[in-house]
């Protein structure tokens, strides 16, 4: 995924505790991200119903919440970064002055905005249910803000800066998307529809959302290879630098992913016919909620070495 100031060379003398809230503040703008795109996105093409479930429309406040919050952290400390500041100065005026004079503080900014233009989306899903998510019109406009997000998330760092950015900033645009309908759809999965076990539902959205995911998962590992080579370029910057190895770590947390996230299409498979002939028993759907948990943590885990890698200099 991107980087920010710090992976423009940023100072040395910096104050290293900013430098760890900057890692902080980038895994809570990503978490928020991908639990809002991907929980749009499983709203309008997988359970409109859920516009007027609670759970779901909490989960989705909660998410933009979370992204909006990254994005004004991230580029405070940005600032404070770039200035040589403590965290005290993070917040301050001057620190945002000093990130905006830079690109990458205006792809903040435009995230910052895109953010408040997501409230639109939000709010209106809110007052109008499962109406509103079936409406094209706020599929339209959800698709359009979503896709501002992602992009402006995009514009600048890692992928950008390798021999060939066009074909970076596609692959990493691609990436976000993927992750982002992968877990915003499984955190809906296990916060809204599985407690509910209603049975029509469980027929109808956890098989759609397994072809989904399946989907997400090939266009992360495509592009996820291009922006590899792209940002680490070779063998021996991957297994002979800080960099590539933490890059190394992540792949095996993805793969834990992957395997949890095997275990629940398997039950999708063998169990899911029987838990709806037994009306969401509890005890039968209880093994997919273990194994979505699971998957749900482990990604928690790869989004926690995605904020420390793009404040780290490249392999390459």
């Amino acid at each position: 995924m991107t980087g920010g100031l710090v992976a423009h060379g940023g100072p040395a003398a910096a104050d290293p505790a900013v430098r760890d809230w900057l890692a902080v503040a980038h895994g809570t703008g990503y978490l928020g991200l991908a639990l809002f795109v991907g929980g749009l996105a499983f709203l309008a093409l997988l359970w409109p119903d859920g516009g007027t479930d609670r759970r779901a429309r909490a989960a989705l406040v909660g998410a933009w919440l979370t992204g909006l919050a990254g994005t004004v952290a991230t580029a405070g400390l940005e600032g404070a970064y770039a200035t040589r500041g403590s965290l005290r100065d993070a917040f301050t005026p001057g620190a945002y002055r000093a990130v905006l004079d830079t690109d990458p503080g205006v792809a903040l900014a435009a995230r910052g905005l895109l953010w408040i233009l997501a409230a639109v989306v939000l709010a209106t899903v809110l007052q109008g249910g499962a109406a509103a998510a079936r409406s094209p019109g706020w599929r339209v406009g959800a698709a359009a803000v979503a896709l501002g997000l992602l992009r402006a998330t995009g514009m600048y760092g890692h992928p950008a800066e390798g021999p060939d950015p066009t074909l970076g900033q596609i692959a990493d645009l691609l990436h976000l998307l993927g992750v982002s309908l992968w877990i915003g759809g499984l955190g809906l999965l296990l916060v809204a529809v599985l407690p509910r076990r209603r049975p029509e539902e469980l027929a109808r959205v956890v098989p759609a959302y397994s072809r989904l995911a399946a989907g997400s998962v090939a266009v992360i590992a495509l592009a996820g290879l291009v922006l590899a080579w792209q940002v680490v370029g070779t063998v021996d910057a991957l297994l002979g630098t800080s960099y590539g190895r933490l890059l190394v770590a992540k792949v095996a947390l993805v793969g834990a992913v992957l395997l949890a996230a095997l275990f629940s299409r398997r039950w999708v498979l063998r169990r899911l016919d029987t838990a709806v002939r037994l009306g969401g028993d509890a005890a039968t759907v209880r093994p997919f909620v273990y194994s979505v948990a699971a998957e749900t943590a482990l990604v928690l885990a790869v989004l926690a070495a995605t904020s420390v890698l793009v404040t780290s200099t490249p392999g390459r």
